[in-house]
């Protein structure tokens, strides 16, 4: 696993592709998720630290295509946060996608626990970057490259309770390129945030305070070309921008 984890750590740190892991080796979910664990284990001994989780999957129609039932999750850290502004350069295949954005306040250990440790929502966006050749992979294979994870930035925070049907819009220099309604992901962001606690507490981790959770994407993600000017808006919680080059 740990082979395979560096195989994929070295296309994100150097912006080349790779063929697909099950293109050359037999990879189950389970196995999957221990490379994505040495992938991760890989950033951390650099120095990341991680600061939350992300879900993916979280619509019908993506779990359709993709022939699964559940959804994934890959974990967040603090080198993957954006401010304003995104270097593509190193990037391989980068996509942007709306996203709603929760912060814990208190330690969620069971998921029942989870809708009441939200301190706070706000609108947010998910850069994605898969390190497979022609953006082509299978379930184990995004499961082990830590869900496409790449970056994401998120808005101001909001008290906002009532995240059900939100509806979304992201531009890109100011033209709408997607929209859609946050009960696209799972019918309600909150329940994503509750499979979120689900597969961390079956992974031995536990969602912290101050972690954010990205609950999923809104749309399908978009193509994130440089020198753009990105902006998201949810109705309710504001909007977040990025710019890239």
């Amino acid at each position: 696993m740990k082979a395979l984890a560096e195989l994929l750590d070295e296309a994100a740190l150097t912006g080349h592709a790779i063929p697909r892991l099950t293109a050359v080796t037999d990879l189950s979910v389970p196995a999957a998720y221990e490379v994505q664990r040495a992938l991760n284990e890989r950033r951390l001994a650099r120095g990341e630290r991680v600061i939350g989780v992300k879900m993916g999957f979280t619509s019908a129609a993506k779990m359709l295509q993709m022939g699964v039932d559940d959804v994934i999750w890959g974990l967040l850290t603090d080198a993957m946060l954006i401010e304003s502004r995104l270097d593509l350069k190193g990037l391989i295949h980068p996509r942007i996608e709306p996203e709603i954005a929760f912060l814990i306040e208190r330690p969620i250990r069971t998921p029942a626990d989870a809708v009441a440790a939200v301190g706070a929502v706000a609108v947010g966006y998910e850069v994605l970057d898969s390190r497979y050749e022609d953006f082509n992979f299978t379930l184990p294979d995004v499961v082990a490259d830590n869900a496409s994870a790449s970056g994401f930035g998120h808005g101001p925070w909001h008290r906002l309770r009532d995240v059900a049907n939100l509806g979304l819009i992201m531009e890109i220099d100011g033209r709408p390129v997607a929209s859609g309604s946050s009960a696209a992901i799972l019918g309600d962001p909150l329940r994503s945030l509750t499979a979120a606690a689900r597969l961390a507490h079956a992974g031995g981790i536990e969602l912290q305070p101050g972690w954010i959770v990205l609950a999923g994407a809104a749309t399908a993600a978009v193509p994130l070309p440089a020198g753009a000017h990105v902006r998201v808006s949810a109705a309710g919680l504001g909007h977040v921008e990025v710019t890239t080059r």
